[in-house]
């Protein structure tokens, strides 16, 4: 058995994965040692194709590893039952569910089999569970209605909600967010980050959102080609673990904000004179436009508005260019 800290819920142990078996044996990645503790949310972080749902499925016992370890609470996986192993981690996969005449209700029911009598019977408790799942994702109102009639972002909450529903410690998710437009990624995350704070759930779940994954996750697990790098999001920018996701040559990483740029043809370097909220997009506007913030003075220079002056200005030697918005200072730079 392994040493474990007391919070550690989940470790991986030269965790080969991939398909086949023997000679036929086609591993995705070198062995992969990892952590999770209670209450964590951790983001799974890789390029398309990398191995991010092998892993995941792997992890549920729905696909069996090549080799090495998985212990939950320092029990190895193969040492559980598929019924214990059902009463301890849930899973939601990238499949949409597509069920003509299943309501919520009975969606979020599924959750509670691992704990049923054997005929499945759902018993009083199971209903208490079952309308506490749909009240903590906010899916009471839903819970008659079909699946068929739900939004993209109703329907991932329904499925939050049968996971919720089987009472599972560990929650693991393919792409939750997957889908879905910009408020019901943040309504979804929100929900995972509730979950995990005030649920004590630890959520694994992958993405390729890295902006999210950075400002919300507790962890990050990085999937590079040769190996698992697993830390902090602000420790992973700190070493620049980032950059390997990406091409060096086309892409800049800034690691004062975690924010990604693609590298252009430098156009030059302007000052900017003024502070505040409009500074700060200002700044990330010209340097899309191809230029650098200059500390010292050039010419032209731009003036951020303040409470006098509701205006950009383009200040040159001799002449001063006023514009209205972000939008006409780069066009007057980029001399359209």
């Amino acid at each position: 058995m392994m040493k474990r800290n007391s919070k550690e819920i989940l470790s991986l142990d030269s965790l080969k994965i991939g398909y086949g078996s023997g000679k036929n044996e086609n591993v995705l990645l070198p062995p992969l040692n990892a952590s999770a503790d209670n209450g964590e949310l951790i983001a799974v972080i890789g390029r398309n194709g990398i191995g991010k749902s092998t892993l995941l499925r792997t992890l549920t016992g729905l696909q069996q590893p090549l080799g090495g370890e998985i212990f939950y609470n320092g029990k190895n996986i193969r040492d559980y039952s598929r019924m214990e192993l059902a009463q301890m981690v849930g899973y939601i996969s990238t499949e949409i569910i597509k069920v003509s005449n299943m309501r919520v209700y009975d969606l979020v029911a599924l959750g509670r089999f691992p704990h049923t009598n054997w005929i499945g019977k759902i018993e009083i408790r199971d209903h208490e569970v079952i309308l506490d799942a749909l009240k903590k994702t906010s899916m009471e109102q839903f819970s008659r209605k079909s699946i068929s009639e739900l939004s993209d972002g109703e329907r991932q909450k329904s499925m939050i909600a049968r996971i919720l529903a089987q009472d599972t410690s560990i929650m693991i998710m393919d792409e939750p967010t997957a889908f879905l437009d910009v408020a019901g990624k943040y309504e979804i995350l929100h929900l995972m980050h509730t979950l995990s704070d005030k649920s004590d759930k630890t959520i694994i779940f992958s993405t390729h959102d890295l902006q999210m994954a950075i400002n919300q996750s507790d962890k990050i697990w990085l999937i590079l080609d040769n190996k698992l790098i697993e830390g902090a999001p602000e420790d992973l920018m700190i070493t620049g673990a980032f950059d390997h996701l990406f091409d060096s040559s086309t892409v800049l990483f800034n690691s004062e904000d975690g924010t990604f740029s693609f590298r252009s043809e430098t156009k030059g370097s302007i000052y900017i004179e003024g502070d505040g909220n409009k500074r700060h997009w200002t700044e990330k506007a010209i340097n899309r436009a191809g230029f650098t913030v200059s500390k010292e003075k050039t010419v032209p220079y731009v003036i951020i508005p303040d409470s006098e002056n509701y205006c950009w200005q383009l200040s040159g030697q001799s002449n001063i260019q006023e514009c209205s918005s972000i939008y006409e200072l780069i066009s007057c730079l980029a001399g359209r």
